[in-house]
């Protein structure tokens, strides 16, 4: 791919443990690891997509921020230059959700532009039988917050991963051209 003609930064926030890291793995490299390795700071990866809507060649710098309250006095500064948020919570731990509304979403609208796009996203539902959020719920709360949308994924299958970062992407590009 030639070089890019747009550079896109976004970032994925919540708790430690929701799957953020996974998202990127599997949206990028296509892997998975079953191993959890709690994020340092921030982990940046960027991958070269084509924007077909627009017919440019797009780099999507990816920002991983880490959960834990560590790292809450650096997070601002990790919302610099951002076009879009992904907001994640773990379907299995009603207080991820919960935290996206007393946490996450509050560092969002602190830090970032007023007119943020971000997607609610519900990982980990390839883990039904330990599902504690309900589709329906977690698109309530989508509405509620002002969500673009809730896109239930599974880093662990693939499910809905390129979808998720690919519905980003066009909304971003959708505003912004």
């Amino acid at each position: 791919m030639k070089d890019p003609q747009i550079i896109l930064k976004v970032s994925l926030l919540g708790d430690p443990g929701v799957g953020k890291t996974s998202l990127v793995n599997r949206y990028i490299d296509e892997i998975f690891e079953k191993d959890y390795r709690p994020t340092l700071g921030v982990n940046i990866m960027t991958k070269d997509i084509e924007a077909r809507e627009i017919g440019k060649k797009v780099r999507l710098v990816i920002w991983d921020i880490a959960g834990q309250e560590k790292y809450d006095f650096t997070r601002k500064m990790f919302f610099q230059g951002c076009k879009g948020v992904f907001l994640i919570y773990d379907v299995t731990r009603p207080n991820s959700l919960t935290n996206i509304k007393n946490k996450w979403l509050k560092d969002l609208r602190q830090y970032s532009q007023d007119d943020m796009k971000f997607i609610l996203i519900g990982n980990k539902n390839d883990l039904q039988d330990q599902k504690q959020i309900a589709r329906e719920e977690g698109k309530k709360f989508a509405d509620r917050i002002n969500a673009i949308e809730l896109i239930e994924t599974s880093a662990k299958e693939g499910d809905n991963v390129n979808r998720a970062f690919e519905s980003l992407v066009s909304i971003i590009l959708g505003n912004s051209t």
